[in-house]
Order: C-alpha cells, then structure tokens, then sequence
C-alpha cells in the first residue's frame, strides 16, 4: 500500500518536463527504481509464463504424435496460463502503446479538451481495473469449493488471474497515468520500424 501511496504522490509531483525541487526528485529516483523492477519482474514473469506454456503444449504433441498418449492435463494448464499472461501483460502494453484504442475524437478535439478526455480514459480505466480487482476477488471466492476438471485443483486458483492481473494494471496506470496522457509510450523493446509506425 506504502509503494500505491509513492506512486500517486510521484504522478502528483509536477510537471512530465522534469523541473521538480530536490526532494522531488529524490522521491521521483525512488519511484523510477522501484518502476524499472516492476517492469522487468513483469516481463520476466510474462516471458516465463509463455516459456512453460510452449514446453508443455510441445511435450504434448511430442507425446501425441511420437508415443501415442498425451497428459490430460496440459490443455486446461495452458488454457489457464495464457488467461493469466494475457491479464499480466496488460499494463506493459499499456506501456508500449498496444492496447487497441479509438483516438479519432481526441485528435478532432482542441489540444486542452483532448488532454482531458486522456485524463477521463485514465480514471475510465482505473474504475474498471478496480471494479475487475472486486469482482475477481469474489470470483475466486464462488470458484474456490470448486475442482477444475483435469488438474483437480480448486478452481479459485485459475481464476485469481482476474485480481492479480487487474491490480498489476492498476500499479502500471499509477506510475505510467502521466506519461499515458502525454502518449510517451516505453518503445524499448519496439523494432525501429514499429516505433516508427505507430
């Protein structure tokens, strides 16, 4: 909670250029820091996620197609895991500027107003990011008594995808609100000529 309460204060400080007193600009490091670990945990996480679901759909078809006999398992496991990096991998294309949007009216806008209507999208998306983290988490709740029905594992476990990917998302739109709605998207892991396209 400490680390949201950093967050908002450092989306609080000041304007995108940079010009902040010297204990801004402590706090802004501190928070800079702690958003360059959130995002390489992210994508470290993320890249694991689609690491194990490539080696477990690859050790199924090897199975299949090679000895004859496949785990019963895997579908469902690969099922619930790519719903999990899809929900974990929302905020870094939040980041990147991947998520799909309809900006036609934000450009038809004055400069000021369409700033404003990026300000509505941010507190648009972090009510319903909230709303997913609620709902989620009474979700898992209803699924919990319940078994899935290869794995046998309680089915509140897969569904904890919901809560903990929304919450993610909300800690990216904590730290990148202000960079969203100046569109200074992260494009370092962008090609130059998707960089160049968008």
């Amino acid at each position: 909670m400490q680390v949201l309460t950093y967050c908002m204060l450092y989306v609080s400080l000041g304007p995108i250029d940079g010009t902040r007193s010297s204990a801004q600009n402590r706090l802004g490091r501190t928070v800079e820091q702690l958003e360059r670990m959130l995002v390489t945990v992210n994508r470290g996480l993320v890249a694991m996620t689609l690491a194990v679901i490539f080696a477990i759909v690859f050790a199924n078809v090897v199975g299949r197609y090679v000895f004859g006999s496949s785990f019963a398992w895997v579908e469902e496991t690969a099922r619930h895991l790519m719903v999990f990096c899809a929900f974990a991998g929302a905020g870094l294309a939040l980041r990147e500027g991947r998520l799909v949007a309809i900006e036609v009216l934000q450009y038809m806008l004055p400069p000021k107003a369409g700033l404003w209507l990026r300000w509505f999208t941010v507190l648009v998306m972090a009510v319903f990011m909230a709303a997913m983290v609620w709902l989620g988490i009474k979700f898992v709740a209803f699924g919990w008594p319940k078994e899935t029905m290869s794995t046998g594992i309680s089915r509140g476990i897969p569904y904890l995808s919901i809560p903990l990917g929304a919450g993610l998302f909300l800690i990216h739109l904590a730290f990148f609100a202000r960079r969203f709605v100046a569109r200074a998207y992260d494009f370092d892991e962008l090609d130059e000529p998707e960089r160049d396209a968008v």
